[in-house]
């Protein structure tokens, strides 16, 4: 892979090469994914999605919303600093073509600030519940209408495919999606490769899937158009990470190692006492010690230590992505970045105490078992619904249900794939409080 064309400014349906060195440095190419993101709909929606405690009450617990924007802000430190270094080892880059260090930033914020976008509400456990409702539920009955890939794509709901598919979709009157660049989607795309197969190698790029069998089309255009190196061919579609996604993946690990640990000390999940024993040897080069001692407050102090802490893990992380740029190229780098971090034994010990405290604390569990019955039962309402519109013998119910949908969502003149899988896409657009207020609804609670 070469940078000049992973940084291409393309977007879905242009006819012309965008050069770098024609952009309006006032407001350039990438600069304007950033603003796309966070202007839709999608991405406002995560205001009140989980980031940790389903239904949380508190307000300086994380959501998506706010996590996604702080993993932006150290996407954009990584995606800067590592562009300043890939431009002195790569100067035709700057000299030739025009790429400032912010490029790399910008595209780095973007998919970062994107990375979350298509999560179901209720942290992961609703991905697991969109999954298991046709893995084990009354979803199961589809399985002998739809190809394996297709049944495999609701099976294993992935977040990352759906966030693609809320980025890139045409739909009625809009071509292309928010139609980011390309560059953008492709450092967007964590997990390069279709649900089948589960786990061919044991590469990062495919521990999980990115797209779905709707947007195969799209996403072998965009992954053509960067140069992306294929991994497979014939009927399985695979491809090698685009290198920024190995910073995009590095910003959100750094962000729910230190992040939620510091939540879970505010939240009384973890003592205090755990924050410098468990932090200080990510900040003993850094830290000032009267400083530290000077901070009256718990939450001053533990800000203190958790600022110190992301700044200790983004310099290392630039020196693992500096130190392997060359295999990353070719696609032959295996692991995340902070899997190969000199603090990994620290980030996993931090992150062994932060499941043992907070994803597996008695709160968490009660709210994920609420949220996987309050998603299934939406899902049978509207799949059930939707599907006998099509077979034209929906009930009165049934299509009182179908006219709460968004329009875009009502569709049944299509293919049982397709409605599957919008109807998964619709509920995993719901906040939190949406898919409670809807349950309430079908369970007769409002009236």
């Amino acid at each position: 892979m070469n940078w000049e064309q992973l940084l291409s400014l393309k977007r879905f349906g242009d006819r012309h090469k965008r050069i770098r060195k024609e952009q309006d440095e006032t407001r350039l190419g990438f600069e304007v994914d950033y603003d796309r993101v966070i202007f839709s709909s999608a991405f406002r929606s995560l205001q009140d999605k989980t980031q940790v405690i389903p239904l949380s009450k508190t307000d300086f617990v994380h959501t998506r919303l706010t996590h996604s924007l702080e993993v932006s802000v150290v996407g954009r430190s990584l995606g800067r600093i590592a562009g300043r270094k890939i431009l002195e080892k790569h100067p035709y880059l700057r000299e030739i073509h025009g790429y400032q260090f912010n490029d790399f930033g910008a595209i780095v914020a973007a998919a970062a600030l994107a990375h979350d976008i298509g999560n179901p509400p209720f942290g992961h456990s609703g991905e697991k519940a969109i999954g298991e409702y046709f893995k084990t539920g009354k979803g199961q009955q589809y399985a002998a209408v739809l190809s394996e890939k297709e049944f495999q794509d609701i099976a294993d709901f992935e977040g990352n495919a759906n966030g693609f598919k809320l980025l890139s979709e045409s739909r009625t009157g809009v071509a292309g999606g928010l139609r980011l660049s390309y560059a953008t989607l492709g450092a967007f795309m964590k997990y390069p490769k279709e649900s089948l197969p589960i786990k061919p190698t044991k590469h990062i790029a495919d521990k999980k899937f990115g797209f779905f069998q709707s947007d195969v089309a799209s996403f072998e255009e965009i992954a053509k158009e960067l140069g992306l190196i294929q991994t497979r061919s014939g009927k399985d579609i695979g491809y090698c990470r685009h290198p920024l996604t190995f910073l995009v993946e590095a910003a959100d690990d750094i962000c729910y190692t230190i992040i939620d640990f510091e939540d879970g000390i505010n939240l009384g999940l973890i003592s205090e006492d755990y924050a410098l024993e468990y932090l200080i040897k990510l900040v003993k080069d850094s830290i000032n010690i009267q400083k530290y001692h000077e901070l009256v407050y718990r939450e001053d102090r533990i800000s203190y230590l958790r600022a110190l802490a992301i700044n200790t893990l983004i310099s290392d992380a630039i020196d693992v992505f500096v130190a392997h740029e060359e295999a990353i190229l070719k696609g032959e780098f295996t692991v995340s970045l902070l899997e190969k971090s000199k603090f990994k034994a620290q980030i996993n010990d931090i992150i062994d105490l932060s499941v043992r405290k907070i994803y597996e604390s008695q709160e968490v569990i009660e709210k994920e078992i609420a949220g996987y019955k309050i998603i299934s039962d939406i899902l049978d309402v509207y799949t059930t619904a939707l599907i006998r519109d099509r077979e034209g013998n929906s009930s009165n119910y049934d299509q009182l249900m179908i006219a709460t949908l968004p329009e875009f969502y009502r569709q049944s003149d299509t293919s049982v794939y397709k409605i599957l899988l919008n109807t998964c896409c619709y509920v995993a657009s719901l906040s939190d409080s949406a898919a409670v207020h809807i349950h309430n609804k079908i369970m007769g609670k409002t009236l």
